[in-house]
C-alpha cells in the first residue's frame, strides 16, 4: 500500500472514531421509510431508470454505506458490495446492513489492491462524492472499476465538478466570502495535503492525521474510463454543491457537481 493511502486509512478511521453521535444515526429510520434516502433529486432520477432489480451493484468508496444500502432496497437488487479503506466505518456499515437485514456486504480494501475476486461481478457501480479525489492515478483506478463490471454494465457517478478545485471552501485562507468565485488553484493536477480533519463527520475542528488528495481535470475523468473498456454514456451539470464546502457559490452559474454515466463494452 503506497503510503499516502496508509496515510488516508490512519486519517479517515480517525475521524469516524471522533464522529459526532449524530454521523449515521438516521441511516435505518430513512432507508425503512423513504424511496432513494441519501440521493440528490437528479441522481434519484438516473438511478431510477437503470434495471436494477434482480442484480448485482458495487460501490467503491462507499464510506458508511448508506447510499448503497438505500440502492439495493429501493431498487430491489439481488447483493450489493461496498469497498472502503475504512475498516472501522466498514464494519459500521455491515452492522447496517444486518440491522436491515439487506443483501449487503461491505469489505475494507484499498481500491487498487481488489484482486479478481470479484471480475465480472458487477451489473451496476455507482460512485459517489468525495472518491475520486482520494486517488492519485485515476487511469489505474478505473482499470479497477472496469475490471469489477460485467460487459454491459452500468456506471453511475455523482461527483464534485473538477471545475470547484480551483475555488477555495469555507474555512480555507483563501476564502472571500465577497470574491467566492474567484479562481485561486490551478484546474489540473494538484496534490493538497493538510491535517484539517473530517468536520462534516465529526463536527468539531481537530487537528487530524494527515490527509492527501488529489484534483485531477474532466479530460482525466473520462480518458481513466474510455481508456479502460467504458463509454460515456450521459454527463449532467449542475450549479449546486455536493460537497459541503461551497454551498455560497450555488446558484451562481459556476459548474459546482455533475452526474456522469457510463457503460462497459
Amino acid at each position: 500500500m503506497e503510503d499516502y493511502i496508509k496515510e488516508n486509512k490512519a486519517a479517515w478511521e480517525e475521524a469516524f472514531d471522533k464522529r459526532d453521535e449524530s454521523w449515521g444515526a438516521d441511516i435505518t429510520e430513512r432507508i425503512r421509510t423513504e424511496e432513494y434516502p441519501f440521493f440528490n433529486e437528479e441522481t434519484k432520477r438516473v438511478l431510477k431508470e437503470l434495471d436494477t432489480e434482480g442484480k448485482v451493484i458495487g460501490h467503491f468508496c462507499c464510506n458508511n454505506g448508506r447510499e448503497l444500502l438505500s440502492l439495493v432496497k429501493c431498487g430491489k437488487a439481488l447483493k450489493g458490495v461496498g469497498f472502503d479503506i475504512a475498516e472501522n466505518q466498514v464494519a459500521f456499515a455491515n452492522e447496517k446492513a444486518k440491522e436491515l437485514g439487506l443483501p449487503c456486504e461491505f469489505v475494507a480494501a484499498n481500491i487498487y489492491d481488489i484482486d479478481d475476486s470479484y471480475k465480472e461481478a458487477f451489473d451496476v457501480v455507482i460512485i459517489t462524492i468525495g472518491a475520486l479525489c482520494w486517488f492519485d492515478d485515476l487511469e489505474k483506478f478505473f482499470a479497477i472499476v472496469s475490471k469489477c463490471m460485467k460487459p454491459g454494465a452500468l456506471i453511475v457517478m455523482n461527483e464534485q465538478h473538477p471545475c470547484t478545485n480551483m475555488l477555495a471552501s469555507q474555512g480555507e485562507e483563501l476564502f472571500d466570502l465577497e470574491h467566492r468565485l474567484e479562481c485561486h488553484y490551478s484546474y489540473f493536477e494538484h496534490e493538497w495535503k493538510g491535517n484539517w480533519g473530517m468536520y462534516y463527520m465529526t463536527q468539531k475542528s481537530y487537528h487530524s492525521r494527515t490527509f492527501t488528495d488529489y484534483s485531477h481535470p474532466m479530460s482525466e475523468i473520462i480518458t481513466g474510463m474510455c481508456d479502460n473498456g467504458m463509454v460515456i454514456t450521459g454527463l449532467q451539470e449542475f450549479d449546486y454543491d455536493i460537497t459541503g464546502g461551497l454551498e455560497d457559490a450555488d446558484h451562481m452559474g459556476y459548474p459546482l457537481s455533475m452526474i456522469l454515466t457510463g457503460k462497459k463494452q
